[in-house]
């Protein structure tokens, strides 16, 4: 059974889950899933997990993202992007000057509230559903981080740039936002996903052209991390979920390979041990 990772440089229009069906019916495998949903109106890099790739999900959703994004000042949309409904329309009565430095006050940690139309759930139902109904949800601000925002293009009233951040944040609630702070609204006019983990949108296929000979091996994929080897005693202990010990002096994760050189998971030192936090 093929196991590893594939990189589809989405095209506007399709949802990350359709990508998904098309991947699974034109391979004929058995579990595929994407590592961080991309809005339909969104391009670039949609990472897909196959077969035992999917139990690192968990990994790469926590992971940082870069994106290059465009804001289009003065004109606000119910979804934050420019696939909603135009609720305002104003006079953008700003320069290039003020764009940029109320741009670059997002830096740092934010506390930020989703969009209404979003795919996180409330009482088990999306709340994008509840937006669609009409029914306002009290939505909690969420705490983000901001690393970096550069190469900033301003030909008001568009402002582009790229922006480096931590999981969970919403590049809608930033356009949102800045318009509000400029007293002007705004929406998302563009977005793409330029890179997740050490993964590069430049290095994608479109789904068109996407084939299994592009697959990305479970070992390759964690090739930055280092590594290390368990005998034989040490490697049944691991693989039964009983922590070993071992003599490091940090708590990065690490490659384990077992007694053959066989790459069995991804493991991490622990206050009770060394354990696999991942298994292949």
């Amino acid at each position: 059974m093929i196991s590893g990772f594939l990189l589809v440089n989405k095209d506007s229009g399709i949802t990350s889950s359709r990508v998904v069906q098309i991947i699974k019916k034109r391979f004929d495998l058995n579990r595929v899933g994407h590592l961080g949903t991309l809005d339909p109106m969104a391009t670039g890099l949609l990472i897909i997990a196959i077969n035992r790739a999917t139990k690192f999900a968990s990994l790469f959703l926590q992971s940082e993202k870069s994106y290059r994004a465009e804001v289009t000042l003065g004109i606000q949309t119910n979804t934050d992007d420019a696939e909603g409904e135009v609720i305002s329309i104003r006079d953008v009565k700003i320069n290039n000057t003020q764009a940029k430095k109320t741009l670059l006050s997002f830096l740092g940690e934010n506390s930020q509230f989703p969009p209404d139309f979003s795919a996180l759930k409330h009482k088990g139902k999306p709340m994008y559903k509840y937006a669609r109904d009409g029914v306002k949800i009290e939505k909690e601000a969420r705490k983000v981080l901001i690393k970096d925002i550069y190469n900033i293009s301003i030909d008001l009233p568009k402002v582009s740039f790229d922006i480096d951040c931590s999981k969970g944040t919403y590049i809608r609630s930033i356009a949102r936002d800045f318009g509000f702070k400029l007293d002007c609204g705004a929406h998302l006019s563009k977005l793409m996903r330029t890179k997740q983990e050490k993964f590069l949108a430049c290095d994608a296929s479109s789904l068109d052209n996407l084939s299994l000979k592009d697959l990305i091996s479970l070992e390759d994929a964690f090739q930055d991390l280092d590594t290390i080897k368990l005998d034989e005693k040490e490697g049944i202990a691991f693989l039964n979920g009983r922590p070993i010990e071992i003599n490091l002096d940090h708590h990065n994760l690490l490659r384990v390979y077992d007694a053959s050189n066989k790459f069995i998971a991804i493991g991490k030192n622990t206050s009770q041990g060394f354990k696999h936090e991942y298994l292949v």
